[in-house]
C-alpha cells in the first residue's frame, strides 16, 4: 500500500541561486560518469529484494538514495518516489498514480521554485548517478527544450522571490489578531512579520499595482524614503508618502496599533 509522502525543504534564495549556477555549468552536458536510463530501467530501482538499487529522479536527474533507504524503500513514507521521476508530486502533494508523474508544464513560477528547492536538497544529500531519457533529456544526454523552459521558469521564480523578500524588508507584515468578541487588531513591533529591524513603524494598507485587495504592512515613519536612502534632502517621513499606501480609517495616523471593535 502506498504511504503518504512528505513535503519539501525551505531554502534561501541565495542557496537556490547557487545550485542553479552549478546545474547550468556542470549538470546538463553529457558525462561519461552519468548513466542514461529509460523509464523502464529506472523502475527496477525501487529497493526491493533482488532489485539492483534504490534510485529516484527529479527533473530527469537520477539520484542514488540508498543512504536514505529507510525513507525510500518499499513501505517507507517516501517509497512512492522510488524508481520513477515524480517531479510534479514534489510540489502538488498528489501521491496517486495520476499525480506521480514528471509533467510540470503548468506549474507556476513559485511552484517551480519549490521544485528547485527540492533539487538543491537532493544535490546536497545524495549522489547524482544518471539521467532519464525522455521529457527532460534526450538520448544524447543533453537537455530537451522542455527542461530549458523549466530552467527559465525557475530563474523567474528566483527573481520574484528576491523581489518579494526585498519588499518584505521595506514593508514588513503587521501583527494581526481577530476575535468574535473584540474584533480586529493590527499592530507593529520590531519583529512583526518575522523581520527584525531597528524601527517599529505604523500600520498601513498596502495596495499592490493591479491588485484589488490590500494587506497590512508596517511603514517606517522617519528618515528618507526607502527608494531614496542616499538623498540628503527629504521630509523625514520615511515611507509614509508611498502612493501605494492608505491609512486605516479611524486609526490615528502615527499609532503603532489599530483596533476595530465589533
Amino acid at each position: 500500500m502506498l504511504r503518504l509522502c512528505g513535503r519539501g525543504p525551505v531554502l534561501t534564495t541565495a542557496a537556490a541561486a547557487a545550485v542553479m549556477a552549478a546545474w547550468l555549468m556542470e549538470g546538463w552536458g553529457p558525462s561519461a560518469e552519468l548513466r542514461l536510463l529509460v523509464p523502464e530501467e529506472l523502475a527496477r530501482y525501487r529497493g526491493g529484494p533482488g532489485e539492483p538499487g534504490l534510485y529516484l529522479a527529479l527533473l530527469g536527474r537520477v539520484y542514488d538514495v540508498s543512504s536514505g533507504r529507510r525513507h525510500y524503500e518499499p513501505g517507507a513514507h517516501y517509497s512512492c518516489f522510488a524508481g520513477r521521476d515524480a517531479s510534479r508530486a514534489f510540489v502538488t502533494g498528489d501521491y496517486t498514480e495520476a499525480g506521480l508523474v514528471d509533467d510540470v508544464t503548468d506549474l507556476s513560477f513559485s511552484e517551480m521554485l519549490t521544485l528547485h528547492n527540492w533539487l538543491l536538497f537532493y544535490e546536497k544529500n545524495y549522489v547524482l548517478v544518471g539521467k532519464v531519457i525522455g521529457r527532460f533529456y534526450g538520448k544524447d544526454g543533453l537537455p530537451t527544450p522542455e527542461l530549458i523552459l523549466v530552467e527559465a521558469m525557475m530563474t523567474k521564480g528566483l527573481e520574484a522571490n528576491k523581489q518579494e523578500q526585498q519588499e518584505k524588508q521595506k514593508f514588513p507584515p503587521c501583527n494581526t489578531e481577530w476575535s468574535a468578541t473584540k474584533g480586529s487588531r493590527f499592530w507593529c513591533s520590531q519583529k512583526s512579520g518575522g523581520v527584525s529591524r531597528d524601527w517599529i513603524g505604523v500600520p498601513r494598507k498596502l495596495f499592490k499595482p493591479g491588485a484589488k485587495e490590500h494587506h497590512c504592512v508596517c511603514v517606517r515613519t522617519t528618515g528618507p524614503p526607502s527608494d531614496h536612502l542616499d538623498n540628503p534632502r527629504h521630509t523625514n517621513r520615511g515611507d509614509l508618502d508611498n502612493p501605494n499606501l492608505r491609512e486605516y480609517t479611524g486609526c490615528p495616523s502615527l499609532a503603532i496599533t489599530c483596533s476595530f471593535p465589533v
